[in-house]
């Protein structure tokens, strides 16, 4: 099946266990987020609760009963009233997935809602050598805000954060 005719749904609880699954994917690849070491269900359970269909959304890519991919819209800061209209987006998607469109649904669904939450920026932190994710936000006119030189260190090797964002409303 073509991932443009899937549908992208609100995360449900019975999901977290792929979503988690997804993200421990990522972690051992050293070059999608700056954790190191695989999550359990439980320690993301805090994490997903905090994301409310009305507030800051967590969304699925599925087929059937499997998840594809995931992505996320996060408060930036949280509590800091003035930073109220900002959100970071995450996206990740199965291994097994990967460039057959899943990342795209994800992120054009999350861009379309985000003025609809009331949200004015939002913005990805990419570890700097993941030039897949790059190039995707670029397609969605990203722009580089900021890159922080060798702040993550993965076991020895070092690589910067880049802050891409974009105005949505």
């Amino acid at each position: 099946m073509n991932a443009s005719t899937d549908p992208v749904r609100a995360a449900s609880p019975a999901d977290l266990p792929q979503i988690v699954e997804i993200y421990n994917q990522a972690i051992r690849s050293f070059q999608s987020t700056a954790h190191m070491t695989p999550l359990t269900v439980a320690q993301r359970r805090d994490w997903f609760d905090s994301h409310t269909p009305r507030t800051y959304p967590l969304w699925v890519f599925a087929q059937g009963d499997q998840v594809l991919g995931w992505c996320s819209l996060s408060p930036y800061r949280a509590g800091r009233e003035a930073l109220r209209f900002t959100a970071e987006i995450s996206y990740y998607v199965h291994e097994d997935a990967r460039r057959r469109g899943v990342a795209t649904a994800l992120i054009a669904h999350a861009l379309g809602a985000a003025p609809n939450l009331g949200l004015k920026t939002v913005f990805a932190i990419l570890v700097d050598i993941n030039r897949p994710s790059i190039a995707i936000l670029e397609k969605f006119h990203f722009t580089t805000w900021g890159h922080l030189p060798a702040v993550a260190d993965f076991h020895g090797q070092e690589y910067g954060q880049l802050y891409l964002g974009l105005r949505v409303a």
